[in-house]
C-alpha cells in the first residue's frame, strides 16, 4: 500500500496570459487550478504515494472544478469541504528575459478565510499517515486560517507523523512583522523546515550574509549560518532551502542546500530555461518529501528534490507533471534533453 501524504491549504483558480502577453495585451485566458500544498499532493501521486489534499472550496461548479482537477492527477479529496463564498483567483503575467513575471490576486472573502477548524476531523484524516505538510501561505490569509494550520500540525504531531512547512513568505498577503509572530509559533510543530533564500529572514527573522539574487549571487556560508540558527531554535530534523541564481527571467541557476544537524549538502546546480517558474518550491518540497518517505539519504532526497524542481520549470501551470522516471533520470545525469523515440 502507498505511503499516506496529507496537505493542507488552498487551491485557486489561475488565469494566465498566453504567449508571455502582457494582461493589457491580453484578449484571453488560460485556466488551471494549483496552490502550494495541492500542487504536492499532485506531485507526490504522480511518484506513487496517496496523496490527500484537505481544503474547503465553494459548493458550486468552480469549486468542483478545482476537485476535479486534481482527481484527475490521482489526488485523494474525500476529505474536501464544501462552503464559503468563492474560490480564490489569481491572474498570472509570464516575463521573459528582464521583465518579470506579475501576479495580481483575487482572493478576498475566498472559502479558505472562513474554514472552521470543526468542520475537519483530523483523526480520520491522519489515519495511517505517513507525513503532513503545509505552507505558510495558508495561516497568510487570515486568522481562522492560522488557526486551522495550528490545529493540523498539532494533531499530526499528537499522532507521531513527520510535519514539514515550506515558508513561502509572500509580501502581498501579510507584513512581515505578522508573518515572524506566526510562523515563529507554528514552527514549534515543524520537523522539516524548507524554504527560499528569503524566507528565513522574512517568517523568522533569521539573515544570511552576502547573498543578493537580484546580482545572481550566493554565499553558501551565509546559509549554513542560518541555518544552525534555525536548528538551535527550533530542533527541525531537516532544513532545506532552494537556491536561485537569477540572471533574468528566462534564465536562472537552480540548486538546493540542505542540513541535517550534522551535515551540510549542496546539490548540482542545473541551469533552466524558464517555461514556468511557478511552483517550482512546491516541486522541490514534494520530491524532497519524496525521498525522505521512501527511505533516501538525506543527500539523494535533496537529489532528487532539485532534479524535480528544474524539470518544473519547463512545464507550464502550477503543477509539476514529471514522471518518477523523468526525474531519476534527471537525477542520474541525462540532462541532454534529447527526444525519446
Amino acid at each position: 500500500m502507498a505511503k499516506k501524504v496529507v496537505t493542507l491549504g488552498e487551491i485557486m483558480l489561475r488565469l494566465s496570459t498566453p504567449d508571455y502577453k502582457r494582461f493589457v495585451q491580453a484578449d484571453s485566458f488560460d485556466v488551471t487550478y494549483g496552490g502550494g500544498e495541492a500542487n504536492v499532493a499532485v506531485a507526490l501521486c504522480n511518484y506513487g504515494l496517496q496523496g490527500v489534499f484537505v481544503s474547503i472550496v465553494p459548493e458550486n461548479a468552480i469549486g468542483q472544478s478545482a476537485i476535479n482537477h486534481l482527481r484527475r492527477f490521482g489526488v485523494d479529496t474525500q476529505f474536501m469541504v464544501r462552503g464559503g463564498k468563492r474560490l480564490g483567483i489569481y491572474f498570472l503575467e509570464t516575463g521573459a528575459s528582464m521583465r518579470p513575471s506579475q501576479v495580481i490576486y483575487d482572493r478576498a472573502d475566498a472559502a479558505i478565510v472562513e474554514a472552521d477548524v470543526i468542520d475537519f476531523d483530523f483523526d480520520k484524516i491522519f489515519e495511517n499517515t505517513s507525513w503532513f505538510h503545509t505552507t505558510g501561505i495558508t495561516p497568510a490569509l487570515g486568522d481562522k486560517a492560522t488557526v486551522l494550520t495550528e490545529a493540523a500540525l498539532k494533531a499530526a504531531r499528537a499522532k507521531g507523523i513527520t510535519t514539514s512547512i515550506d515558508l513561502n513568505y509572500r509580501k502581498k498577503l501579510w507584513s512581515r512583522e505578522k508573518a515572524k509572530e506566526v510562523m515563529t509559533r507554528l514552527c514549534r510543530y515543524v520537523d522539516v523546515c524548507i524554504g527560499n533564500e528569503d524566507d528565513a529572514e522574512t517568517t523568522l527573522g533569521f539573515k544570511g550574509k552576502g547573498t543578493d539574487v537580484t546580482k545572481g549571487q550566493l554565499n553558501l556560508d551565509s546559509y549554513k549560518d542560518v541555518f544552525q540558527q534555525m536548528k538551535e531554535k527550533f530542533g527541525f530534523k531537516y532544513i532545506a532551502s532552494t537556491l536561485r541564481e537569477s540572471y533574468s527571467a528566462s534564465d536562472n541557476g537552480w540548486s538546493a542546500l540542505v542540513y541535517d544537524g550534522n551535515e551540510f549538502y549542496h546539490t548540482k546546480k542545473y541551469e533552466v530555461r524558464i517555461i514556468d517558474r511557478v511552483g517550482s518550491g512546491d516541486s522541490f518540497a514534494s520530491g524532497f518529501i519524496y525521498g525522505l518517505v521512501s527511505g533516501m539519504e538525506m543527500k539523494d532526497a535533496a537529489e532528487f528534490g532539485v532534479a524535480a524542481s528544474a524539470l518544473k520549470h519547463t512545464i507550464p501551470g502550477d503543477i509539476n507533471h514529471a514522471t518518477l522516471n523523468d526525474v531519476k533520470n534527471l537525477a542520474k545525469g541525462d540532462a541532454s534533453g534529447r527526444v525519446q523515440r
